[in-house]
């Protein structure tokens, strides 16, 4: 049943792609004569034209990280799998292609400025601010989240991923030796391109096979935990301090030189992941390790997630609809299109590309006995479910898995060095600082991570202490889902003040803000329980906010923007 499973999915995503993104390219009026904004503002820092490859992966390392993998099999143990793939299957084509594609274009026709630009003339001057500090709250919430996992990563496995026997090559410092090879690798990447040493394929034909060696390098030479400082009394948190500066760095360089080549070559690894899950799940038909035991719907509700809707769409984020992906799109990878003709593939292509692995992670469920509990943390279930569809293959035992842990691990900070540069260009806007010198983001990005401190806390539940990350986790899930619906209503706007058709954007939006202003109603509920009212307060701010700006924007557009508000 896999293989079918993935072969319709294949054929949905293909036809989706060809078919209706062809339909919105003529509906966006993409045109490969009109100049981007990489090309009309270039500055070597922030705009820069890239060849098309090197944008997209970017733009799908940035998007992907562990979100894939974490929403689908989260919500699968709880609610079933049935539910996760429908919500996967149409959301990644109706609403989270449409949203990443129409917000790259729109963007593009903004000079490449980000969703707040997009929608500026559409709203009052305080409630263009009101938005600028819903999304840089919303990218403090993801920094938060990716920071300690991240972090957690560099540390022991059995911190990492909850894991009682982790793989023997996935213990100690394995991933912060390969993490930290892969980021000079990914320097030396950069530089050889810029000085035009070699050419983008001969140099990608020389830097990846260093990367998967890398990896390799990791688990014979791992950072031993001897030599790592404990820092408030964890080294998890020392590993926090040194990401915080790797985020620093990655947020003021010319992006050239660190966030592009690393997230190119790092979406590789995703590509392995991929290529490992198709051929397994092809494969697990003959091999007898494609019998679907887990049930297809579990339970309506739950008492700490709550009802199927809204709870399973929020939960399931990346690989259906994200509104991190339109902060992408609009922020960087707009900055860096070399030709509008790229904005369907890098942007709907990536998307769906992201539904395929969020499929991946819903099989390693799917085959679980119907009594099993998981054995640590969602990529770990992941890990475990990939390493089982090769174990009739005569793979020896532990080298997917470790693989696997190893290649999420290491990607992870993909999410968290492109989310850093987001915020600091959406402070910049939003207090008028220059981003002319490299001492001007320096600040910029240092106030910005000041918040992120909190991943340095854990919280009291009923079942103990736990990370932060662990903690924000749902509401991170509804925050981002409500920020997909304000990224299409920017994109609306847009659209309606061109004159232009908007009603394939306006049903998702409408969809999406329904469903996750009541996920955030639902979860101030379950707070306001557990007496967790520091997340309760957050979520009730952040709502208002949407509230606030979704109703002004529709109030604009129907009378008009106000009298001399600029462009």
């Amino acid at each position: 049943m896999l293989a079918l499973m993935l072969i319709a999915i294949g054929v949905l995503f293909w036809l989706g792609y060809h078919y209706y993104g062809g339909w919105l390219e003529k509906q966006l009026d993409v045109m490969e004569e009109r100049i981007t904004p990489a090309h009309a503002l270039k500055d070597g820092v922030d705009y820069m034209p890239t060849p098309t490859p090197i944008v997209f992966g970017h733009h799908f390392s940035s998007i992907a990280g562990a979100g894939p993998i974490v929403g689908p099999i989260s919500a699968a143990l709880v609610f079933g799998w049935g539910p996760a793939l429908l919500w996967i299957a149409l959301g990644a084509v109706f609403i989270g292609g449409v949203q990443d594609f129409s917000s790259l274009v729109a963007s593009l026709r903004h000079r490449g400025e980000g969703l707040a630009q997009i929608g500026r003339r559409r709203m009052s001057p305080l409630t263009y601010r009101l938005f600028l500090l819903f999304l840089i709250l919303t990218l403090d919430y993801i920094l938060i989240v990716f920071l300690d996992m991240t972090a957690a990563t560099f540390a022991p496995a059995t911190v990492a991923w909850g894991m009682e026997n982790p793989p023997a090559a996935l213990t100690g410092g394995t991933v912060a030796t390969a993490s930290l090879s892969i980021i000079a690798i990914a320097v030396a990447f950069g530089q050889v391109l810029h000085r035009g040493v070699m050419g983008l394929k001969g140099a990608t034909f020389v830097m990846v096979p260093l990367v998967f060696l890398a990896l390799a390098l990791g688990q014979w030479l791992p950072l031993a935990p001897s030599v790592v400082p404990a820092c408030f009394g964890m080294d998890k948190y020392f590993w926090s301090i040194v990401l915080m500066a790797y985020c620093l760095a990655a947020s003021v360089l010319p992006v050239w030189t660190l966030l592009q080549p690393r997230d190119y070559l790092s979406s590789f690894l995703l590509y392995a992941c991929l290529a490992a899950g198709v051929v397994g799940m092809l494969c697990s038909g003959f091999t007898g390790t494609g019998a679907v035991s887990w049930p297809a719907f579990k339970a309506f509700s739950t008492p700490t997630e709550g009802t199927l809707w809204p709870a399973l769409l929020v939960t399931i984020a990346c690989g259906a609809v994200s509104g991190f992906h339109a902060l992408v799109s609009s922020g960087t990878t707009s900055k860096q299109l070399d030709n509008e003709l790229a904005a369907r593939p890098v942007g709907m292509g990536a998307m769906l590309v992201e539904g395929v692995l969020a499929v991946m992670a819903l099989a390693t469920v799917m085959t679980m006995a119907p009594d099993a509990k998981a054995a640590g943390a969602p990529p770990a279930v992941f890990a475990a479910g990939i390493e089982a569809f090769f174990r009739p293959m005569g793979v020896p035992q532990g080298w997917i898995e470790s693989f696997v842990l190893l290649a999420v691990s290491t990607f992870l900070l993909t999410t968290l060095d492109s989310c850093t540069r987001l915020a600091r260009m959406l402070f910049q806007e939003m207090t008028g600082m220059p981003n002319r010198t490299t001492g001007q983001r320096v600040v910029a990005t240092a106030v910005i991570l000041l918040p992120v401190l909190l991943a340095f806390r854990q919280v009291q539940t009923p079942n103990g202490l736990i990370p932060m990350w662990k903690a924000i986790w749902p509401a991170f899930g509804a925050t981002n889902q409500l920020l997909a619906a304000l990224a299409l209503l920017m994109v609306w706007s847009w659209l309606r003040s061109q004159g232009k058709k908007a009603w394939f954007v306006a049903i998702p939006m409408v969809f999406m803000a329904i469903t996750s202003m009541a996920a955030l109603v639902q979860l101030v509920g379950i707070y306001g329980r557990q007496g967790n009212w520091e997340i309760a307060s957050l979520s009730i701010l952040l709502l208002g906010l949407a509230v606030l700006v979704l109703a002004d924007v529709v109030r604009h557009i129907r009378r008009g923007p106000p009298e001399g508000y600029p462009a």
